[in-house]
């Protein structure tokens, strides 16, 4: 039977090994781990989904180039069933979006309370109609920009484009205004846990401003200016609606705190001990026999 004086040592290295944080990072990682599985089962079982459409969204996808006097031709043996698998993974990602957001919202602000995990399910509810939209966005200013370029060919001439170059391109923008909208609630989400006040975003907006109308002007190049403003006008307002968002809400923290101090300074005026100043069963004296 094991005695006190065994046990010691080993209480006695565990607390060590807490203190240098090693059983903190192994549970990160661990965590991690899981909601990355979590996110993949998601992504394969989208992707699956994503065959049995095939046919109706490379149709829809290759549309505006139709519509701009194009065609796509295949260049490859291999060609149409590399195309198949990237579509359906393009499906897989939209269709599980909502749990990869959710595991990366959760990843990011990790131990989670009840109040916390309702702010998770707002977080979602609002970062998926968002993405959703960012890609509908650019997939309806898509059509000048390829009208655009195509009006740039000669006379006489016929635009064949590889669908092996052309769908990649189209998915990557489609994915990356997408991923944009999800700025704006990915900082109201930080703001509300207390990790991103609206002072840091205000002090940086000339940044933000620069980086919006860069990837904008990436995403529509060409001459074409309005192209441009339709793909940034979304996103400077969500951006100054976001930072709007952060702002009232800490000055509803503020106003919380400092009633909250108030009261204690009141109760500490009054002869009250707050919860701060009551003494613990650990500082008694004990008493000698």
């Amino acid at each position: 039977m094991a005695t006190n004086k065994d046990k010691t040592p080993r209480s006695k290295k565990k607390r060590v090994k807490d203190a240098e944080g090693r059983m903190a990072l192994k549970e990160h990682l661990i965590e991690a781990r899981n909601r990355l599985f979590k996110s993949l089962i998601a992504l394969t079982l989208g992707t699956i989904a994503g065959f049995f459409v095939y046919d109706w969204l490379l149709a829809l996808l290759i549309a505006p180039v139709k519509a701009a006097g194009g065609s796509v031709v295949f260049t490859a043996v291999m060609s149409p069933f590399d195309i198949m698998i990237k579509v359906a993974l393009f499906v897989g990602l939209i269709v599980s979006s909502p749990v990869w957001l959710y595991q990366l919202w959760a990843f990011i602000v990790p131990g989670l309370k009840k109040n916390e995990r309702r702010m998770s399910y707002s977080f979602v509810t609002a970062a998926v109609p968002l993405f959703l939209g960012g890609v509908a966005m650019a997939y309806f200013v898509l059509p000048f920009a390829l009208e655009f370029f195509i009006s740039l060919s000669p006379e006489n001439s016929d635009n064949l484009l590889n669908i092996s170059e052309y769908l990649p391109f189209i998915i990557r923008l489609l994915l990356a205004f997408g991923l944009a909208m999800l700025v704006p609630v990915l900082m109201v989400g930080l703001n509300l846990v207390g990790i991103l006040p609206a002072k840091l975003i205000l002090n940086n907006w000339r940044i933000t401003v620069f980086l919006i109308a860069l990837v904008a002007a990436m995403a529509a190049p060409g001459g074409d200016a309005i192209t441009m403003f339709a793909l940034a006008g979304p996103l400077f307002l969500t951006f100054a609606a976001a930072t709007l968002i952060c702002h009232f809400n800490d000055k509803k923290r503020a106003k919380k705190l400092a009633a909250q101090e108030a009261e204690n300074e009141r109760l500490a005026a009054g002869g009250v001990a707050t919860d701060i100043d009551a003494p613990s069963t650990i500082d008694e004296p004990k008493s000698q026999l």
